[in-house]
């Protein structure tokens, strides 16, 4: 059956509703998802909760944002079936903060070039615990000034090297975020490792047992990617999931849920371990 692990709603940074996703995934013939939005899991109960009336299983979430020390870049990580959300709650408040800093520093700087106000992006970012730059994005679009989300107005303004509006975040370390995760009793997979070219991140974190698994299906793979997670998986005994990273309209191209998905297998292996966590 068809399994997509990896979701964003109105929560985080993407454009549908979380009683919206559901019914896509019960009209699409989709029986399980996970709600991943960034730094929350309020998504991902409610998903549960409407999920219950529509025959959708949704198994809770949240996709967590850190930095490899070693590197310097960007590394996601995806906490599934947490016992103790609760205990991860200062770790989401911080990054959610810190979004929040850096976005009232972006708007006004893009406030100096472009007519829109601060309460247009406010408008197009209600329903999210933060303010990300789709928002921002899409207030830009509204008034005229940009004709999709990731053409040349968004270089322009967000590209890291010279952006106009460019705010780098602060991001904690991808070892304390997978501790901090175990800790409270939830699965940590490392997410789209090809993204932010994160392979020999993947091969440390295989390799020292901080990872229960690897998102290994997801459209932003490179060719080859796929056959090397399969196979760091299978060498370290990880769960391999699979998930589209739907945003709705956020995102670069076209991608429906139920894009990439995870096997049954790898949904049993996971639902395994989750189960041993509450021994």
């Amino acid at each position: 059956m068809a399994a997509d692990l990896h979701c964003h709603t109105k929560m985080s940074d993407g454009s549908v509703g979380i009683d919206e996703i559901v019914l896509l995934a019960a009209r699409g013939g989709i029986p399980i998802i996970s709600v991943t939005d960034h730094d929350t899991f309020s998504g991902s109960v409610r998903a549960g909760v409407i999920g219950k009336r529509h025959g959708v299983q949704v198994i809770p979430g949240a996709e967590f944002s850190a930095v490899d020390p070693l590197t310097g870049r960007k590394a996601h990580v995806l906490c599934y079936c947490c016992k103790s959300p609760h205990r991860l709650e200062g770790l989401c408040k911080h990054m959610r903060d810190e979004r929040n800093r850096a976005a009232a520093v972006m708007i006004q700087k893009i406030m100096k070039s472009y007519p829109i106000s601060k309460e247009m992006v406010l408008h197009r970012a209600k329903g999210s615990t933060a303010i990300y730059k789709q928002h921002i994005m899409h207030a830009l679009i509204d008034a005229g000034y940009a004709d999709g989300f990731y053409g040349s107005v968004y270089h322009s303004l967000f590209n890291p090297a010279d952006g106009l509006a460019y705010v780098p975040l602060q991001y904690p370390d991808v070892h304390e975020v997978i501790a901090r995760i175990h800790e409270a009793g939830g699965i940590a997979v490392l997410a789209h490792p090809g993204e932010y070219d994160s392979y020999a991140l993947l091969k440390q974190l295989a390799s020292s047992h901080e990872i229960d698994g690897v998102e290994v299906w997801h459209p932003q793979n490179k060719e080859g990617d796929e056959q090397t997670f399969v196979k760091i998986a299978q060498e370290y005994d990880l769960i391999m999931t699979g998930g589209t990273d739907f945003h709705g309209m956020y995102q670069t191209k076209r991608l429906p849920l139920g894009t990439c998905s995870t096997p049954d297998e790898q949904l049993e292996k996971l639902s395994r371990i989750s189960a041993q966590n509450d021994g």
